[in-house]
């Protein structure tokens, strides 16, 4: 090889070098962006996204430890949702659609999975259609609060 060529190998390396470094920096700015500023919200999810993501996280949640705050803040808002307060005591069902039932663009009870809150604390996590008759599952609970002993 003669000078010229390899002066010419070493500028063509040199800019193939050049190239690569410039497409990793532009990837590397572009996660950094995509990291930054995508808000994966499962308010912004397709259904069916939704319904997998409502599930998946439901199943993790613990009774007494999750908050309705964190509900609303990890799930989203509610698909359903009920509220009373009974002898100063606040009772939140929220209904997050967790199984597809039917295709009428309508969520139900039976498509859903229920939350119920005492107090801003989960005491109950069942599948919407095993939901008692409005405010059954509100009336057992209270009950079975009444029945418990107290020990000071």
């Amino acid at each position: 090889m003669n000078k010229a060529n390899i002066k010419r190998q070493k500028t063509m390396n040199k800019k193939i070098i050049g190239r690569i470094l410039l497409a990793l920096s532009v990837y590397g700015i572009f996660v950094a962006l995509v990291i930054t500023f995508y808000d994966d919200s499962p308010d912004q999810m397709k259904w069916k996204d939704r319904e997998a993501y409502n599930r998946q996280f439901i199943a993790k949640v613990t009774l007494d430890n999750f908050t309705f705050e964190q509900a609303l803040t990890q799930l989203g808002s509610p698909d359903i949702t009920e509220a009373r307060t009974i002898d100063e005591v606040n009772y939140q069902v929220m209904f997050y659609r967790t199984q597809h039932v039917k295709s009428d663009g309508i969520t139900t009870q039976d498509e859903c999975t229920f939350l119920l809150f005492v107090n801003g604390a989960l005491k109950e996590i069942g599948l919407g259609d095993n939901y008692p008759e409005q405010w059954g599952i509100v009336k057992n609970h209270s009950i079975k609060s009444k029945n418990a002993l107290t020990i000071d």
